[in-house]
């Protein structure tokens, strides 16, 4: 079984930094693809990026330039470093990870972020 605890939420202001952390509790932790989402009230959980097993980096255009994804896997955390947020930016972030080997999703329980002047 797959557990994630996320860290590092918070409130900022425009402009502002934060560091997402996605520590996993696995048995192998470098197997796993590993995402982040985004969700806001009424809305649709969405894709922010992605970091696969062999350290391909996806991300959404909308965050693009401004958020990176990295992991160490000798920690098995993942990370999300987000720069020159936006109050659109704004949403309860969830870690995602997926077992390429039996398609399997696990997430965390989120990390609020709030960008706001």
């Amino acid at each position: 079984q797959v557990q994630i605890v996320e860290s590092g939420g918070g409130s900022v202001q425009p402009g502002g930094s934060l560091r997402l952390s996605c520590a996993v509790s696995v048995r192998v932790f470098g197997i796993l693809h590993m995402s982040w989402y985004r969700q806001t009230p009424g809305k649709e959980r969405e894709f922010v990026a992605r970091v696969t097993n062999g350290g391909t980096r996806e991300y959404a255009d909308s965050v693009k330039g401004r958020f990176t994804i990295s992991r160490d896997d000798r920690k098995k955390t993942a990370y999300l470093q987000m720069n020159s947020l936006k109050p659109e930016d704004t949403a309860v972030y969830y870690c995602n990870a997926y077992t390429p080997h039996s398609e399997n999703d696990f997430w965390g329980q989120g990390t609020k972020v709030t960008v706001s002047s």
